[in-house]
């Protein structure tokens, strides 16, 4: 679709004058304006493994909640890099501190000790509670492998055999792209074509503790692993209540409890970890994403029954607990921590709420909107089910940057800093695409 005018509006620290035709390397963080994106999409086409369906757009900068493209038209961020920019972009404190580690060092390998991850683990099992210790890593994918490794760990040192190692998972999960985050991700469109997957997992329906309670009586159980807010698989809380009875069970069977909180984690519901609303205590945790605000860092917090059973040589990394990624790390954990911004995710997704209520009330166009915090999923009535790609090329069209999860659900996943004007003239945004989708 082509962009609509009305958001071209410039990045006044931009320069104005015509861009070059073709894409050139350049020192300034933000590229002259011109019509480059033709060129740009034709070079990710030949180069690039296509295994993404990007939109033509190309962004060039940001500043708070905002982005601005090759072309100069600027965006409502809604979207966040998918729950990763949760201070939005250039933020001072963490440009301050990333650019100051770049000045000091920028990798050493874990075979050297480096200040900035000792002081990042410290902080991250006290801001956590339960945890006793902390592994450092890159991404997600990686603490989640690292937390399914942990489990087979701790089970073998309590005398099980492989076959009651097994890890109980759910329908809708997302926990990575790796060969064993993607099976323990009970979708089968992320498996098909990967057989054979590791064994050792099992699938069974979220929120459904009958479902539970059988998948225990068999015995062989060693950990069960979701997230308390599914975000792929539709921004699908956990039920009231839910997250307790896992616990119980797990309590009951001698079984381990590990959250992923790698999307919804970091404030993104309203408390820096989601569980905390749960009102349960976890054996292990994953967080990625927002933890490096952009800057690829995971985590992985291992509380006092398993922080001692990986010794020297269990597991590792080249590159996790870099210490350009901890200083940011450090930075962005202090500040998505702080009452100021779990506050304003409060206030915002009561204004995103109600936003989407006088929308719908003008469209019909959601059956439902649910989630927590800044994790908000409005999922498409029947006659519009599975246009949720349409919606976001609307949205893109008109200056906002949104997301989906599935073809059936808008997902709102803004910068927890984000501001009331920004929110409020992406609500205008989001109900001028809308307009238009519906009308198409």
């Amino acid at each position: 679709m082509q962009a609509t005018n009305d958001f071209v509006s410039h990045d006044p620290t931009m320069p104005q004058d015509a861009g070059q035709s073709e894409p050139t390397m350049s020192h300034d963080s933000k590229s002259v304006p011109g019509n480059n994106t033709p060129a740009l999409v034709a070079m990710a086409k030949r180069y690039w493994l296509p295994v993404y369906k990007p939109r033509a757009v190309v962004l060039d900068h940001g500043k708070g909640s905002r982005v601005w493209d090759s072309e100069g038209r600027n965006y409502i961020d809604f979207g966040a890099g998918i729950a990763v920019n949760a201070l939005g972009h250039q933020d001072p404190d963490l440009v301050d501190a990333l650019t100051t580690q770049a000045h000091k060092l920028w990798h050493s390998s874990n075979v050297f000790y480096t200040e900035p991850p000792l002081r990042l683990a410290q902080e991250l099992v006290r801001a956590a509670g339960f945890a006793e210790r902390v592994f450092l890593c890159n991404s997600g994918a990686e603490a989640n492998e690292a937390a399914i490794k942990l489990v087979r760990k701790w089970a073998t040192s309590q005398g099980r055999p492989p076959e009651r190692r097994v890890i109980l998972t759910f329908h809708g999960s997302f926990h990575g792209r790796t060969l064993a985050t993607v099976t323990a991700t009970a979708q089968p469109k992320y498996q098909e074509g990967y057989e054979p997957l590791p064994g050792g997992f099992r699938y069974l329906a979220f929120n459904d503790v009958a479902a539970l309670e059988t998948a225990f009586a068999h015995g062989d159980v060693a950990a069960v692993m979701l997230e308390p807010v599914q975000g792929e698989g539709g921004v699908v809380p956990a039920a009231p209540g839910f997250l307790r009875r896992v616990r119980e069970l797990c309590d009951q069977h001698d079984a381990l409890l590990v959250l992923d909180e790698i999307q919804c984690g970091m404030g993104r519901t309203g408390t820096l970890f989601a569980h905390v609303q749960d009102e349960i205590k976890p054996d292990i945790v994953t967080l990625a994403k927002a933890l490096g605000c952009g800057f690829p860092i995971g985590a992985m917090l291992a509380g006092d029954k398993v922080a001692q059973v990986m010794q020297y040589g269990a597991h590792g990394t080249t590159f996790g607990g870099n210490p350009m990624a901890a200083a940011v790390a450090r930075v962005a954990l202090a500040k998505l921590s702080s009452a100021a911004v779990l506050e304003n995710v409060q206030r915002q997704a009561r204004a995103l709420r109600t936003g989407l209520a006088v929308i719908n009330d003008d469209l019909q166009l959601f059956a439902e909107v649910r989630g927590r915090g800044l994790m908000i999923g409005a999922v498409l009535a029947d006659t519009w089910k599975g246009r949720a790609g349409d919606v976001l090329d609307h949205a893109a069209a008109h200056g906002l940057l949104l997301l989906q999860a599935g073809p059936d659900v808008l997902r709102f996943l803004p910068p927890l800093n984000i501001s009331d004007a920004d929110v409020a003239e992406g609500l205008d945004r989001l109900h001028a695409a809308l307009r238009d989708f519906v009308a198409a």
